[in-house]
């Protein structure tokens, strides 16, 4: 059974991540972004969303673990910002129901939505400058970057919340990261 661990950045939707892989008959394990990679076997990981980029423990250090990352929000965040894209304050600000238009119909993770989904997404911060390797993905008219992949690495990154009810195909975007951890 393939396992993916969510590693928690103190998001308030955390466990909602869990509970979705776990519907998909994913063995799925949450632990505190404090958790070293090395104790960790998994096939793939998934950084949380959560309130502040200076409270992401060792997430970074799970970009060297040599297996698919998931970013969502915060965790798509920290993605760019370690590895030398950039973040800032976004325009919209707080949680809102978004239209996302998918731009790569052949991306592993958001290809399947193509053309277009409504998700919830908060846009406090936001990637502003996308890390070199990576593709956008999605986009809306309230951020530039709603979805980025880096496929030769495999790491992937969404600024909304596929985990809640009110983003349209959420689940979708766990299936199809089960794929890619599955292919593996």
């Amino acid at each position: 059974m393939t396992k993916i661990v969510v590693v928690d950045n103190h998001g308030q939707f955390t466990h909602l991540e869990g509970r979705a892989l776990r519907d998909l008959g994913v063995d799925t394990e949450i632990v505190d972004n404090d958790t070293p990679p090395e104790e960790v076997d998994a096939d793939g990981v998934v950084l949380s969303g959560g309130p502040d980029m200076d409270r992401i423990g060792k997430s970074a250090d799970y970009l060297e673990a040599d297996v698919p990352v998931l970013g969502i929000c915060l965790g798509m965040q920290l993605i760019a910002a370690e590895l030398g894209g950039s973040v800032g304050s976004g325009e919209y600000g707080g949680y809102a129901d978004v239209t996302v238009d998918i731009v790569d119909d052949d991306d592993p993770l958001t290809g399947s939505l193509h053309p277009e989904t409504r998700v919830w997404a908060s846009h406090a911060d936001e990637v502003t400058e996308l890390p070199e390797g990576f593709e956008l993905t999605g986009q809306s008219d309230v951020c530039d970057v709603e979805a980025m992949s880096d496929t030769d690495r495999d790491l992937y990154g969404v600024q909304w919340h596929p985990e809640v009810a009110h983003t349209e195909e959420g689940e979708e975007i766990f299936e199809n990261f089960l794929a890619i951890c599955e292919s593996q």
